[in-house]
């Protein structure tokens, strides 16, 4: 905990940024619905305007610990394998920093000087990119034209000065190394506070990878996905985002991988305040609820939390909201017998050889997930009773979730019940953060999905104490050897 209060003080005492009034456009008091995003003075939680600055906090991810050299703040990032839960039961081989899958977030201030100690724990070469940072040509990144690769066991130390301000993100220039997890935000606070200022601020990192059932490593050359992860969890998994009803909010979104990924908040109206290059001007900000995150793109976006409720985040192509899915539709999902999945052109009706009615072509589970998925075993994810339609795992009270004649309707099952995610797992991802949230909601969630969860003052104080307690019990693990902060 010390090292904790450490980081803190050292993080304020050079930051520089200061609280402000809430200063609203007209078109986001517009958008507000009039309602300026600020705490009460008097209530439980109010903080005042006294030069705290508003850390990034990066659900499911730390903060990258450092300690000050003279004029220099000092980062320590070590890549290295790591075993990751993304759901509950499902640990993964990803590659990573400082033990995760996305790394600790970097957070500086505009004007610092940093150095950025890398140690290379991986099997094969590394480097490390700095993504759109303007700094000298040496201290890029990119092996072959800027630097040697660093080698395994080896170490570079790269020291520049940051002029910039915005959301702006690390990672391997190995690029299949970048599709292993090899990623990290990197804050660049401005020295003032952005007008208007927020009350909360979330780094959300967009990942895909795909993963047979019974392996733990990623196919990093694939093209299918078919696990989609927020800061290295999949839905149900994620840790919602809790706000005070009233507050604005700054969402940054971070997307390095290989698919572009349309954001969607419900509930609110947002505008998009930020990009990979910075701050954006207000007379560029118009009122929207989705936003595409391109590959290689950051977008902030800003609103006020004026609409109480559990509100969904999340990617909005379909395929992105669902977990460990293949495709399995019509009667043969439910059948025994039938090949896992064909190669992808024939598990979407695209024949290569021989007649449509010979048995090479015979019915499969849709398409694989790439080379070694290919008819390799027979499976059914549905525990049938003779003569009865499958049935809604996630369902309580007895209640059968289909009708009598569902077998019966071409095309069913769609949607989730082709693998059982409709299986509530409540218990299995308990957290403070969930507290209160509907019986069976974990049933409905999967992939790039997660909550922002607009509470009222009464609520929102529970779940910050339950959140304490939880603390007590787990304290965050920040720390390196060797990397002791300094205590100012």
């Amino acid at each position: 905990m010390s090292s904790r209060r450490g980081f803190l003080q050292s993080f304020l005492a050079g930051a520089g940024i200061f609280a402000s009034a809430k200063v609203l456009s007209a078109q986001e008091m517009q958008l507000s619905g009039g309602m300026p995003g600020t705490n009460m003075k008097g209530k439980k939680g109010f903080i005042p305007d006294q030069g705290s600055p508003v850390l990034v906090e990066t659900p499911d991810v730390p903060n990258l610990p450092w300690r000050r050299d003279g004029d220099v703040k000092e980062f320590h990032l070590i890549a290295e394998p790591v075993k990751q839960e993304i759901v509950p039961g499902r640990v993964v081989d990803l590659w990573g920093y400082n033990g995760s899958a996305p790394g600790p977030t970097i957070q500086i201030t505009k004007g610092d000087r940093v150095r950025i100690i890398v140690d290379n724990h991986l099997p094969e070469p590394t480097s490390m990119h700095w993504h759109g940072f303007e700094i000298p040509n040496d201290m890029d990144g990119a092996p072959g034209s800027s630097q040697d690769a660093i080698p395994p066991g080896g170490r570079f130390v790269y020291e520049f000065t940051l002029h910039q301000e915005g959301t702006y993100f690390y990672h391997s220039h190995m690029a299949m190394q970048e599709m292993f997890g090899m990623i990290g935000a990197f804050v660049m606070h401005p020295k003032n506070p952005y007008r208007p200022p927020v009350d909360k601020d979330f780094a959300i990192i967009l990942q895909e990878y795909a993963i047979l059932p019974n392996i733990t490593v990623p196919n990093s050359m694939n093209m299918e996905f078919n696990w989609l992860t927020f800061n290295g969890k999949a839905a149900p998994a994620t840790t919602p985002l809790i706000v005070r009803h009233g507050e604005r909010v700054r969402i940054r979104l971070i997307n390095l991988g290989m698919d572009h990924h349309p954001i969607h908040l419900h509930g609110h109206q947002f505008v998009v305040t930020g990009t990979e290059g910075g701050r954006q001007p207000a007379s560029t900000w118009g009122p929207g609820n989705t936003v595409l995150v391109g590959v290689a793109q950051s977008r902030d976006i800003e609103f006020v939390a004026n609409n109480p409720g559990d509100w969904m985040l999340h990617c909005h192509l379909p395929h992105h909201m669902m977990n460990q899915m293949s495709s399995m539709v019509g009667p043969m999902s439910r059948r025994n017998g039938m090949p896992a999945g064909l190669d992808m052109e024939r598990g979407m009706g695209m024949l290569r050889q021989g007649s449509a009615t010979s048995e090479e072509n015979g019915p499969s589970l849709g398409r694989g997930m790439g080379v070694g998925s290919t008819a390799e075993q027979t499976m059914s994810n549905s525990p049938l009773k003779a003569g009865n339609p499958m049935q809604h795992q996630g369902m309580q009270m007895g209640k059968p979730a289909l009708s009598e004649d569902a077998n019966s309707v071409p095309g069913f099952p769609q949607d989730a019940f082709m693998e059982g995610p409709m299986m509530a797992m409540d218990q299995m991802v308990d957290k403070p953060e969930n507290f209160g949230l509907r019986p069976g909601w974990s049933g409905f969630m999967a992939g790039m999905m997660t909550f922002v969860r607009v509470l009222p003052p009464d609520k929102y104080e529970q779940i910050m104490e339950l959140r304490e307690k939880q603390k007590g019990k787990k304290p965050m693990q920040m720390d390196i050897p060797g990397m002791e902060h300094q205590h100012e």
